[in-house]
């Protein structure tokens, strides 16, 4: 049985391709494909998500929110930084993170809004 989901004959629009093609080689796939993967791990995605939701949230909110130990929110909070999705403050013995980056903030808001919408939840 064939499938409906692809074209029956191959052809292309040579503009087209070459158009994005051009524009493909003036980006790295690979780093943004990296943040992706990070945020692709629900813990993580809950992490980010609270950061967006509040300013700053200590590694002890972060434990308390996503239910783990403050090693395991510690880690992946770690993770976040590394790919420069957080950034901290130590105050004392406290450690504080926030977002690093507002666009990406962003994004996790509309992919928060994106699934109430395909759910069906408002």
């Amino acid at each position: 049985m064939r499938s409906r989901d692809t074209c029956d004959i191959f052809c292309y629009d040579e503009h087209k391709v070459n158009r994005v093609k051009a524009k493909l080689r003036s980006h790295d796939f690979q780093d943004m494909a990296q943040v992706f993967k990070v945020l692709a791990d629900p813990t993580r995605l809950k992490v980010a998500y609270a950061l967006c939701d509040e300013d700053e949230l200590c590694v002890c909110d972060v434990a308390n929110i996503i239910g783990s130990t403050m090693a395991t929110a510690s880690h992946h909070l770690r993770l976040l930084r590394n790919m420069g999705i957080t950034k901290y403050r130590k105050e004392g013995k406290l450690v504080f993170y926030s977002m690093e980056d507002a666009q990406l903030k962003q994004i996790i808001r509309i992919a928060i809004e994106h699934q109430k919408e395909a759910v069906g939840v408002e």
